[in-house]
């Protein structure tokens, strides 16, 4: 337990940054899926927008400091090597 006040605000921050940053890498995981799912079903359309979502919250992440750079580029490449496929 901490002693000082401010060790214990940065223990609720911390708390507070973890779970912010937890919710940035399951959305990008549900995304990741829905582009999957949109890919298997051969829809162009549906995927390229579902690709486009996806791109848009792994940079948020990445700017935000919730996925490394390079995670957030592989993850992109990924993604765009899954719409490639359609």
């Amino acid at each position: 337990m901490p002693n000082i006040k401010q060790q214990e605000k940065r223990v609720r921050s911390a708390a507070r940054q973890r779970l912010e940053n937890l919710r940035y890498r399951s959305t990008i995981k549900t995304l990741t899926k829905r582009l999957e799912t949109a890919v298997a079903d051969g829809d162009a359309e549906l995927a390229a927008s579902e690709h486009r979502d996806l791109v848009r919250m792994i940079d948020r992440a990445a700017a935000r400091g919730a996925l490394h750079r390079n995670t957030a580029a592989r993850k992109k490449s990924q993604a765009a090597r899954m719409l490639a496929t359609v």
